[in-house]
């Protein structure tokens, strides 16, 4: 559900939605940045401590980056954990999975390959969980725009692979 701003006269305004789209935006595109620079210093740490090691060393950082804020972000509303859907908390195994691939192949296949192909993988899941409305999403089906789209992110990842 999508919140809105009433202007004076009482009606929606678009004008604050889309400054907060397009900031959203940036800040997306910017954390697609950083995982391509994380990519880069993982390869090179999985080769010097083992790709284990690397993974546990970065997500040791973040938890104790998290904690920290936690700490001084105040209480935090919602459930306990377990009082959770366990099928909620596969994110727990996925992330550290998405790493450790991320170790293994940055050194062999370079950080473009590896992130297009992430890139890749994302937005064809992705389609397929809004198209049908996975795990509590509003439903988008998919039309040939997505579909085009799809293509041209695969029609990036063999260019790159044959460059």
């Amino acid at each position: 559900m999508q919140s809105s701003v009433l202007d004076a006269a009482g009606t929606a305004s678009a004008k604050p939605r889309l400054a907060l789209r397009l900031l959203l935006l940036a800040l997306v595109i910017f954390a697609g940045m950083g995982l391509s620079v994380e990519a880069g210093l993982l390869g090179p740490l999985g080769v010097q401590v083992g790709h284990l090691w690397a993974t546990l060393s970065i997500f040791g950082v973040g938890s104790a980056i998290l904690f920290l804020l936690l700490l001084f972000s105040g209480p935090q509303k919602g459930p306990a954990l377990t009082d959770l859907p366990r099928w909620q908390l596969i994110g727990g195994f996925l992330g550290p999975m998405y790493v450790v691939v991320l170790t293994l192949a940055t050194p062999h296949i370079g950080i473009a390959m590896t992130m297009i192909a992430i890139l890749s993988g994302q937005v064809g899941k992705s389609v397929l969980i809004d198209h049908f409305g996975w795990f509590g999403t509003t439903r988008k089906r998919v039309n040939g725009e997505r579909w085009m789209a799809l293509a041209l992110i695969v029609v990036a990842l063999v260019l790159i692979a044959r460059g």
